[in-house]
C-alpha cells in the first residue's frame, strides 16, 4: 500500500467544509485504488491569527514541506480587515506560495454541458463550449513588488511596485508553452505592453522563447481586451500566460462564465517542494457553517493534487465522478441550480461524489 502525507488547511469561512468533503473522496480514492492518505492537518489564515498570532506559523511551513501535498480550504473573513497588511490572513497565503517557492499557479476552466443553464453568456456563446487554462505567474509582480504608504502633498498616498524579471517571465512562460503543446497548441500571452514596461519586457520574452515551441501558436492581447473577449467569445482561448495580477482577476472572470466560482480548482507548483491545491474561491464568510457551499471545486483540486503525485487514474476517477453527479443527477449545490434541480448543501454534494468513486 502507497502511503501520501497530505498537509491540510482548513482555513476560515466555509474552508473547513469543502475541506471536508474533499477529504470523504480522497479517503474512497486509497480504499479503491489501495493508496493510504493521512492528513495532517495545520494552521494558516485567520483561524492561525486567532490561535498564534500570526497568519501563517513556522510549524505549518515546516509540516507543509515534509508533506507530499498541500490541501488548501480558503482563508479570509472580515474579522480580521482591520489588521495591518502583514497580519491579515491574505499575508500567509502569499507566505506559504514564497515559502515553498510556487510561482505557477494552474487554473482551468471548462464549461460542463450538464451546467449550460448556469452559464451567464447567451446560449449562441456558451454552446462553443468553454474548455481554456489560466497559466499564471504567482510570486512576482504587484504582488510582491516593493510598497508603501506615506502622508503626502494631498494627504495619504501608497504605492505598490510591478516589477519582473526575464527568469521569472521564461519559467511561467515555459509552463504556459508546454501546457499549450499538450492540449491544442495555442497560448495566449496577457499583458499591458502599450502602456507597462513590466509588459514590454514580458512579451520581449515570451517572443523569444517562440521559437523553441514552433508547434504551438502564440497571439499576445492586452489585458482589457482579454477581459472582454472572455464574455465575448470564450472558445476561442486554449491556454492563457500571464502576470500575477492579471492572472488573478481573469481567472476569477473565467470562473463566472462557466457558471460559479464554485466549480474552479487550481494547483500552484514550483520545482522542489510540494505543490499547494485550492478552489480559486474565497471563504464566503456569508454562507459559512450552513451548510451551502459548493465543494466542488475543492474536490476538482484534489484531482489535480493526485495528478501531482502521478496518480493519474485516481486523478481521472474523482473527475469522472463530478462529471456524473452532474449529468447523472439533478442534484444540485444553490449556486449552480437551476430550474428542475434539487439544492443540496455541501455535505450532500460531497457524499454523493464520494458514492461515484466507490463504483
Amino acid at each position: 500500500m502507497e502511503k501520501y502525507t497530505i498537509a491540510v488547511i482548513d482555513g476560515d469561512g466555509i474552508g473547513p467544509e469543502v475541506v471536508s468533503a474533499t477529504l470523504k473522496v480522497l479517503t474512497a480514492v486509497g480504499k479503491k485504488f489501495g493508496h493510504k492518505f493521512s492528513f495532517k492537518h495545520v494552521l494558516m489564515g485567520g483561524c492561525a491569527i486567532d490561535a498564534t498570532g500570526v497568519p501563517l506559523p513556522k510549524k505549518t511551513v515546516s509540516a507543509c514541506k515534509r508533506s507530499n501535498a498541500v490541501l488548501l480550504g480558503a482563508v479570509g473573513g472580515p474579522k480580521w480587515d482591520k489588521l495591518p497588511g502583514h497580519l491579515r490572513p491574505e499575508a500567509g497565503l502569499l507566505g506559504i506560495r514564497a515559502a515553498l517557492g510556487l510561482y505557477a499557479n494552474i487554473r482551468p476552466a471548462v464549461l460542463y454541458p450538464s451546467l449550460a443553464a448556469a452559464c451567464p453568456l447567451r446560449p449562441d456563446i456558451a454552446e462553443k463550449g468553454i474548455d481554456l487554462i489560466v497559466v499564471r505567474e504567482l510570486t512576482g509582480g504587484m504582488y510582491f513588488g516593493k510598497r508603501g504608504l506615506k502622508e503626502g502633498k494631498f494627504g495619504a498616498e501608497a504605492w505598490d511596485t510591478e516589477k519582473y524579471n526575464v527568469m521569472e517571465i521564461q519559467r511561467i512562460c515555459k509552463i504556459g508553452f508546454e501546457t499549450a503543446r499538450a492540449r491544442r497548441k495555442k497560448l495566449t500571452s496577457i499583458d499591458k505592453a502599450n502602456v507597462l514596461e513590466s509588459s514590454r519586457l514580458w512579451r520581449k520574452t515570451v517572443h523569444e522563447m517562440a521559437a523553441d515551441y514552433p508547434d504551438v501558436v502564440l497571439e499576445d492581447m492586452l489585458v482589457d481586451n482579454a477581459a472582454m473577449q472572455l464574455v465575448k467569445n470564450p472558445a476561442q482561448f486554449d491556454v492563457i500566460v500571464t502576470s500575477n495580477m492579471f492572472g488573478d482577476i481573469l481567472s476569477d472572470e473565467a470562473s463566472m462564465v462557466t457558471g460559479s466560482i464554485g466549480l474552479l480548482a487550481s494547483s500552484s507548483l514550483g520545482e522542489k517542494n510540494p505543490g499547494l491545491f485550492e478552489p480559486i474561491h474565497g471563504s464566503a464568510p456569508d454562507i459559512a457553517g450552513q451548510d451551502k457551499a459548493n465543494p466542488i471545486a475543492t474536490i476538482l483540486s484534489a484531482a489535480m493534487l493526485l495528478l501531482s503525485l502521478k496518480l493519474d487514474k485516481e486523478a481521472n476517477a474523482v473527475e469522472n465522478a463530478v462529471k456524473a453527479v452532474l449529468s447523472e443527477t439533478a442534484y444540485r449545490t444553490g449556486d449552480i441550480a437551476s430550474t428542475g434541480h434539487t439544492v443540496v448543501g455541501c455535505v450532500k454534494m460531497g457524499n454523493l461524489i464520494q458514492e461515484r468513486i466507490k463504483i
